[in-house]
């Protein structure tokens, strides 16, 4: 019996979409905004919200309908195993979603620990680049211990965070609709427009940013077996968060651009540093400096509820995986005492705090762009290989107007690729490639498919 059936079924919907949601709302739109702006040098680069939403919701509607049917600790590895086939193809699809998970996932966390660190930044200007570093890696050692518990004591919690993200989201907006002024949201630069290659690139840029903002919208697949009924909750607070959630970013954003110029933080560099706490310059020019050093504080708690919800989910990924011989065996103890993956936590918080010394928009780049060939396409794949079969679950959710979203998805998928800097494509390809690679070293080794056990 697999050790992930002891793992009790706790988070109702309320819980699931709360999840999603602190992890979509994290620091991401307070961080993001000026990195989203110089993408196309101005407001126009808003676009790259709507084309990140226009992806997301059909690829919201391909988690759903494989998270409904095979609810379990894992997400994306169990569907890509059981899409490809467990015993052949599916093994190394599998595989090769832990091999480029053990970067990405971490590198995710990362994101928001860089961004806490840049907001610490507006308390503590004089702060020097390896203190922020050490107050990153504190962060980290905080979530560890809080996650360091069994799930049932953490539903609280959750919401509270969620609460406290809902309050400092809400903060901002109100405060931007009284103080908007469409002069300045809306002062397009010459030619902002103008239909052309490098405009594509920069909407493609522009819509990296947005999908890393609404990265999270699937957490909670990542945690199936501790979900009630999940055929419901799943699906239902997949399409919630994201919905909720596109309206509150881009209220957030018009709130942020309609009282703070943008060309006072774009390009997002050194030359403009407030591009690094644009929200609390946006409080300070409203409120002054006392409620913009309140709303930093807030901001850091939102940030906080991030990455906790980032860490508690993936945590159970490489915890799935070796509880069915698809990684090392250590990832898949359970506390001796208290029924979490002990092990796997540990280390996805570990690797996370050390990416945390890249610079973000590299970090961002490269979780994108590693995340899209084997998880975000390979999923849709594999929902298209289990409806062929006839693999859907009575009951489950069926995703409408079947395949017309999968294939918005993917188009939208391969665009957002195909737009990314040489360099980056380069290194996701590389480290696809090492991952098979690594994969028939190992399954040699262990006389596993492809490669058929030798006859004594």
């Amino acid at each position: 019996m697999s050790s992930s059936q002891n793992l009790p079924r706790r988070f109702g919907l309320l819980h699931a979409t709360a999840l999603n949601m602190t992890n979509m709302m994290g620091v991401g739109p307070f961080i993001t905004i000026p990195l989203l702006m110089t993408a196309l040098g101005g407001p126009q680069a808003m676009l790259g919200w709507l084309v990140a939403l226009l992806i997301v919701i059909p690829d919201g509607m391909v988690w759903s309908e494989l998270g409904s049917a095979m609810p379990g600790s894992g997400g994306s590895y169990i569907y890509l195993r059981e899409g490809f086939g467990r015993e052949r193809w599916g093994r190394l699809a599998a595989f090769l979603f832990i091999w480029q998970f053990i970067l990405s996932g971490p590198l995710e966390i990362a994101s928001g620990y860089i961004g806490f660190s840049q907001y610490l930044g507006y308390l503590w200007p004089a702060l020097s680049t390896l203190q922020f570093a050490l107050i990153a890696a504190a962060v980290g050692v905080l979530n560890l211990v809080l996650l360091y518990r069994p799930i049932g004591s953490l539903g609280a919690l959750t919401v509270t965070l969620w609460v406290g993200s809902l309050l400092t989201t809400a903060a901002v907006i109100v405060t931007g609709l009284f103080h908007f002024s469409p002069a300045i949201a809306f002062d397009f630069p010459p030619g902002a427009f103008n239909f052309s290659i490098g405009f594509l690139i920069g909407l493609g840029a522009a819509s990296r940013i947005g999908i890393y903002d609404y990265l999270g919208y699937y957490d909670i697949c990542y945690i199936g077996d501790e979900v009630k009924d999940p055929a419901r909750v799943i699906p239902r607070s997949i399409l919630t968060s994201i919905v909720l959630v596109a309206i509150i970013y881009v209220l957030i954003n018009l709130s942020i651009i309609g009282v703070v110029p943008w060309r006072e933080f774009v390009p997002a560099d050194s030359d403009h540093p407030s591009s690094k706490f644009i929200v609390s310059v946006f409080m300070e020019k409203t409120y002054g400096r006392t409620a913009a050093t309140l709303f930093t504080a807030a901001i850091l708690w939102t940030g906080f509820g991030s990455v906790f919800a980032l860490l508690l989910g993936y945590s159970r990924i490489p915890y799935a995986a070796a509880n069915d011989g698809y990684f090392f065996k250590a990832f898949g103890r359970l506390h001796p005492k208290k029924p979490f993956p002990y092990i796997s936590l540990l280390v996805v918080g570990a690797v996370s705090i050390a990416c945390s010394f890249f610079s973000l928009g590299l970090v961002i780049d490269a979780l994108i762009t590693t995340r899209i060939l084997v998880q975000f396409i390979g999923q849709i794949a594999a929902l298209t290989l289990l409806r062929r079969r006839g693999a859907a679950r009575p009951g489950t959710y069926r995703m409408w107007l079947y395949p017309v979203p999968s294939l918005i998805a993917l188009a939208g998928w391969i665009f957002v690729f195909a737009t990314s800097d040489p360099k980056v494509i380069l290194f996701g390809l590389g480290s696809l490639a090492a991952g098979v690679l690594v994969f028939g070293v190992w399954s040699w080794f262990a006389q596993r498919w492809p490669f058929p056990a030798t006859v004594t």
